[in-house]
């Protein structure tokens, strides 16, 4: 554990995303098996402990330390691992067991003998290692370090001999300790294929087009199609079909009404979509068909899952990548005319000589119910990643209410000593009911702002939320206002983000819940 834990914390302390990237490749390459991978499992997130729950660290806590102080130390602090690892009445000796052993501890131990393995393993860490198995325990590491730029530094480790699209082209079928990959990375072994299985790749996405870009760009270049408001997928067809999420998540399981049509041999890029009689259902009937892995036959009828097909990667064993983006086209084109898969078309493209004629396409895109317009070069290569200039995302407008501050929350990380995230709602007639929580959109000096706020008017506690005074307003930006059975208010936006503070406006001006009401599709005057 004391490996880990000095990475840790050196990953906190380290705010450049290169001095990460080096502290990353340097412990892959000092760490033996099997502890460097099961960091590495840390860090993506694929690593699980069902029976090792917050709930046991807390009761441990209660239990070894003064309960009152506990209270009032985690509601400052607002991160649980912390302020145990800084309470615990023990120092620690430096006895720390291995990664290793604390993965296969929490894995083997029955529930009943779990409090009393953590409870040793506490007392024999010091408070810095005991930071490191705690944030393993409770999961979230929140230092700063992402699946992504751990496979970042995995492609560095190799020497040029692998890059990261390699590495995310066999991550799905991996298992933590992930020891095939490591010596395949250092030239040990060969690449770590899952024999006979579909093989998910690293799709291709959009940069947000700006002004600047738009008056640089020669329509003679690029094509254009509908950006569909739903769930990027690629999709494997074949003898064993499925279908991937955009960061490689297997969802075969969720839709096997989809995947059931995917007989011929191809790998396609597309979204997916709810859709009936032909029209396009709002995102929130999308929402109902996710991570459900044994959907009932009722779920598949009242939400039947479609695919809009965007790309085509490879045909049989033929890689189209390195083609054209007209070409490949012209390839998916000619597939579906002699595959004709169910639940599947083809996302038209759009013809256009002008950006006016795409300002007004895009004027209409949310009456529409379609989330924007795609830009593609079309000469574009199929590159994983964001490559800038080949694809641009030219999103609709988004939405705006004026809403009421109603509960604060300490945030996490580098937020965890702030209150940071907000609760917000709307007048429904003389009560607020809530519409919506978020914590971005704000700058450092607004977050010192509304900290300072939540804390000079509280009106109440609720464990680590707090009720404030119904008199602060907040301009919230959002994608799409839904319905939504888990507020009270019925209604729920889609990435809702806070756009500013309102100081000059009074509470009782802020939205009321008809207007907000209104902007569901379909709710509308």
């Amino acid at each position: 554990m004391i490996p880990f834990a000095n990475l840790l914390e050196r990953l906190l302390f380290s705010p450049g995303r290169n001095a990460k990237l080096a502290l990353l490749r340097r412990y892959f390459e000092t760490v033996p098996d099997p502890d460097r991978g099961l960091a590495l499992a840390a860090i993506a997130g694929t690593l699980d402990f069902p029976a090792a729950k917050p709930a046991l660290i807390r009761e441990l806590a209660a239990r070894r330390t003064d309960p009152e102080l506990f209270a009032l130390s985690y509601d400052y602090v607002g991160d649980l691992a912390e302020t145990v690892a800084l309470m615990w009445p023990t120092e620690g000796d430096d006895t720390a067991p291995s990664l290793s052993d604390v993965v296969s501890g929490l894995r083997d131990t029955p529930k009943s003998g779990l409090p009393a393995l953590v409870e040793s393993w506490l007392d024999a860490c010091t408070p810095a290692v005991r930071f490191a198995l705690l944030k393993l325990i409770t999961g979230g590491l929140r230092v700063g370090a992402t699946a992504r730029l751990a496979k970042l530094a995995l492609a560095r480790m190799s020497e040029g001999r692998v890059d990261d699209a390699e590495i995310e082209e066999i991550w799905h079928a991996l298992a933590p300790p992930y020891e095939p990959l490591f010596a395949w990375l250092e030239g040990k072994g060969p690449r770590p294929d899952p024999p006979g299985r579909p093989v998910f790749r690293p799709p291709m996405l959009a940069n947000p087009i700006e002004e600047p870009d738009l008056a640089a760009l020669d329509p003679a270049d690029y094509v254009a199609e509908w950006k569909w408001d739903g769930i990027r997928v690629q999709l494997l067809g074949g003898a064993e079909p499925r279908l991937f999420s955009r960061a490689g998540e297997d969802m075969s399981a969720s839709f096997p009404d989809i995947v059931a049509n995917l007989a011929h041999p191809a790998v396609l890029d597309g979204e997916l979509l709810v859709m009936r009689e032909g029209e396009v259902a709002p995102f929130a009937d999308v929402q109902q068909r996710l991570n459900r892995k044994a959907p009932t036959r009722a779920m598949l009828e009242r939400f039947p899952a479609h695919v809009r097909l965007y790309d085509m990667l490879f045909e049989e064993a033929e890689d189209l990548r390195a083609l054209p983006f007209t070409a490949r086209r012209r390839r998916l084109e000619a597939w579906f005319a002699r595959a004709a898969p169910a639940r599947a078309d083809l996302s038209p493209t759009i013809g256009f000589t002008g950006l006016d004629q795409l300002r007004g396409l895009r004027a209409g895109a949310r009456e529409a119910g379609i989330e924007g317009l795609m830009l593609k070069r079309a000469d574009s290569p199929y590159v994983a990643g964001r490559p800038r200039g080949l694809w641009w995302k030219w999103k609709r407008d988004p939405l705006a209410i004026d809403a009421v501050v109603m509960y604060a929350q300490r945030g996490h990380g580098r937020r965890s000593s702030f209150y940071s995230d907000f609760t917000f709602g709307v007048w429904d007639g003389e009560a607020l009911v809530p519409v919506g929580k978020t914590y971005s959109g704000i700058s450092d000096r607004e977050l010192a702002f509304l900290d300072n706020w939540v804390r000079h008017h509280t009106v109440a506690r609720f464990g680590p939320v707090r009720e404030v005074e119904k008199s602060l307003v907040l301009e919230i930006e959002f994608d799409g206002a839904q319905r939504s059975t888990r507020h009270r208010s019925g209604v729920a936006l889609r990435f809702p983000r806070i756009a500013r503070l309102r100081h000059e406006k009074p509470a009782a001006e802020a939205d009321t819940l008809a207007n907000v009401t209104r902007l569901i599709p379909g709710e509308g005057p």
